[in-house]
Formats: structure tokens, sequence, C-alpha cells
């Protein structure tokens, strides 16, 4: 399966060490988050936590319709957020049907 270009992007994050992985990870960081990441397939708790992100640091929330674990290559990983502006940027810019920028409303 051919990856698209937002998930190149995530993994160039993951390379460049600029994306926290995780809940407990996110929660110590006061600021320089750019871009939240949830997985669909995370919990309702889990959604929640990641709209009280967005909110926090002010940043959009992507939805990662095709599993966010398998972006970032780590197991059970189903919230992240990207510390680099210029990443952050690619990675919206180039959202497709899988990756989706959160606009309010019911998520499903």
């Amino acid at each position: 399966m051919a990856k698209n270009k937002a998930e190149t992007f995530i993994g160039f994050c993951v390379k460049a060490r600029k994306i926290a992985l995780g809940s407990g990870a996110i929660g110590v960081l006061r600021r320089g988050v750019y871009l939240v990441l949830v997985c669909s397939s995370a919990g309702e708790n889990t959604k929640k936590l990641a709209l009280k992100y967005k909110n926090r640091f002010n940043c959009p929330l992507m939805i990662c319709r095709c599993g966010l674990e398998n972006a970032v290559n780590k197991p059970g990983c189903k919230i992240a957020a990207v510390r680099d502006k210029d990443l952050a940027k690619a990675i919206a810019a180039n959202a497709c049907e899988e990756y989706e920028i959160y606009a309010g409303g019911v998520e499903s």
C-alpha cells in the first residue's frame, strides 16, 4: 500500500523527533504544538482529550482514518502532537480522505 503525502510528512516528524506520541507526552507540554493528530478508532475519552489539547495549544486537530499507529510506527498509538511548525503546515496542506481536519460537530 502506497503512503500518501500526509503520512510521509508524519514519518519525517518521527525521524526528526518533532512529534509527541501519547496523551502522557502531550500533557506535559506547555507550548510548541502546531497540530494534534487523533486516530478515528480512538475511544471517546481520547477524542475529548484531543479536543482539549486542540483548544489548549490553539492548533488544528486532524483525524486519521487509516490508523495513526501505522503512520508513527508505534502499535497502540491513538494520539500525537506535531511540534514543528513547517511540518504541521505540510501535513495539514496535504490532508486527503484518510487525513482530514476536524471542523467541529459530531464525530462518528
